[in-house]
């Protein structure tokens, strides 16, 4: 049985003990948070604490705070030569105090602490210093039911980078075309299954061979009707980056 204690309540950690809490050879023995109604919920599932000093022998410790708040969280931890790693995708590793063998644990997935999710659909990135404390995360990733991917200080803030590209920003352009059919009286519904099937195709083909629309056949008339539809400037500021950027991966321009 690996043992492990969470740091951190957030919508990281709140998924992570769910996961972990489904599972038979990893379990979270403590949980602390610096607020306990944060993890009053849990109290009678799992030792809680909002005293560092308290912690117990473990494992595994995985900080899931604000990557603002790794470092002083890791220099705070009143022991040494522990694992404890991290969850975000940005921090570095040596943001974790190197009183303590370090690591990252990236979950890469968008979390909403009240929105179910299957965790085996989670991929786990992991960076390691020593060889031993890779095998134990892949083996708690692997217990999770999770694809487990070793990666380095240089591809983790990539694949960081690009999630915000394929979630933050979609999800406010999804948010744009929200207030594009509000404003007309039109249902947002009806693009769902738009949405789906976006989504979808990309997992068979690439994004560039998936790319459809006007920009892409650089049909003038359809962008200049859909211009003059656009009466908030910052929407027409985004129609004409996201053109502009298709025009020039599929036409040279």
């Amino acid at each position: 049985m690996i043992k492990i204690v969470l740091l951190g309540a957030g919508n990281v950690a709140t998924h992570l003990y769910k996961a972990i809490s489904a599972t038979n050879n990893i379990s979270v023995i403590q949980w602390y948070n610096r607020t306990l109604n944060n993890i009053s919920l849990y109290k009678n599932e799992v030792n809680i604490t909002d005293n560092l000093n308290e912690l117990v022998d473990a494992d595994l410790y995985i900080i899931c705070v604000s990557d603002d708040a790794i470092e002083t969280l890791s220099n705070n931890l009143p022991f040494e030569k522990r694992l404890v790693v991290h969850t975000s995708g940005s921090a570095s590793l040596y943001d974790i105090d190197k009183k303590h063998y370090r690591g990252v644990f990236y979950p890469l997935q968008t979390f909403s602490k009240n929105v179910a999710l299957d965790f085996t659909t989670v991929p786990i990135c992991i960076e390691t210093l020593r060889k031993q404390d890779f095998k134990l995360l892949k083996s708690v990733g692997e217990t999770l039911g999770c694809q487990t991917y070793k990666v380095n200080p240089d591809q983790r803030p990539a694949l960081h980078l690009a999630a915000v590209f394929v979630n933050n920003f979609t999800n406010q352009l999804y948010r744009v075309a929200h207030e594009i059919t509000e404003h007309h009286g039109a249902e947002f519904d009806i693009l769902k299954p738009l949405i789906t099937e976006t989504a979808k195709k990309v997992q068979d083909v690439s994004p560039y061979k998936a790319q459809t629309g006007p920009a892409k056949r650089n049909d003038k008339k359809t962008i200049k009707r859909h211009l003059k539809l656009l009466d908030n400037e910052h929407h027409e500021a985004i129609y004409k980056l996201m053109t502009s950027s298709i025009k020039k991966t599929h036409n040279g321009r």
